[in-house]
């Protein structure tokens, strides 16, 4: 972890550090929290470090763990594919949407350049990258689609559960050809949506997260495996 500079979203700045950390595997399930030894390494204090543990304790990241205290909460399989099985229908829907707004030529002519640059800037990153910058690399993609699309409840209700998705995406996104896989399939999503093709765009973005949810559920079913052995 990299020290954090004063600022006024110190909080929201101690909350996505934390959130990082435990999507790429820096802060293991069951790895014990403490709260003084976090602030001293983000060089913060330990006020806006107890909010943001009191945020990731209310959305299950973290849980008491009796004398212990705080800890990583367990990975969750069946939670993730269900959130899986919403963000599936959801993205479908964005991209159908996002599509037919190029269609009829009233998608925001600025959104449709940052899809264009979120797709350059994730398909060209080194494989050798930490998978924190590819998870937000997806985040920063399927954000733009969700504004593209005109309906800001689908962006809203993903927000709510990236914290949760991107810890899912960690175990995925460790492999080098899974990432170059995932790019490969945003492209084609890219295409179709700027091509104003709304069923191609749809069917891909569906194909594309349902995809990814069955390689979760996949390699989550194996390290609880491996655990449990």
């Amino acid at each position: 972890m990299m020290p954090i500079a004063t600022q006024p979203v110190l909080i929201d700045q101690v909350y996505q550090q934390l959130v990082e950390s435990i999507a790429d595997g820096s802060l293991l399930p069951g790895s014990r929290i403490r709260q003084e030894e976090l602030a001293e390494w983000l060089g913060v204090s330990r006020q806006p470090v107890s909010h943001a543990l009191q945020l990731l304790k209310h959305q299950g990241l973290l849980t008491e763990s009796g004398k212990r205290g705080l800890t990583v909460a367990p990975l969750d399989a069946g939670r993730i594919v269900d959130l899986y099985q919403v963000r599936t229908s959801l993205d479908a829907l964005a991209a159908r949407l996002a599509a037919q707004r190029c269609a009829a030529g009233s998608a925001n002519a600025s959104l449709r350049r940052q899809l264009e640059e979120s797709l350059e800037n994730g398909a060209s990153l080194k494989p050798d990258r930490p998978a924190a910058v590819f998870i937000q690399a997806d985040v920063d993609f399927h954000t733009t689609i969700y504004r593209l699309s005109g309906n800001s409840a689908i962006e809203e209700t993903v927000a709510a559960q990236w914290p949760h998705l991107k810890r899912s995406m960690g175990v995925v996104l460790d492999n080098p050809d899974e990432r170059l896989l995932v790019w490969h399939e945003h492209a084609a999503i890219v295409r179709f949506i700027l091509a104003g093709n709304a069923q191609r765009a749809e069917l891909a973005a569906h194909d594309h997260t349902s995809r990814a949810g069955s390689e979760t559920a996949k390699r989550l079913a194996a390290l609880i495996s491996n655990e449990a052995a």
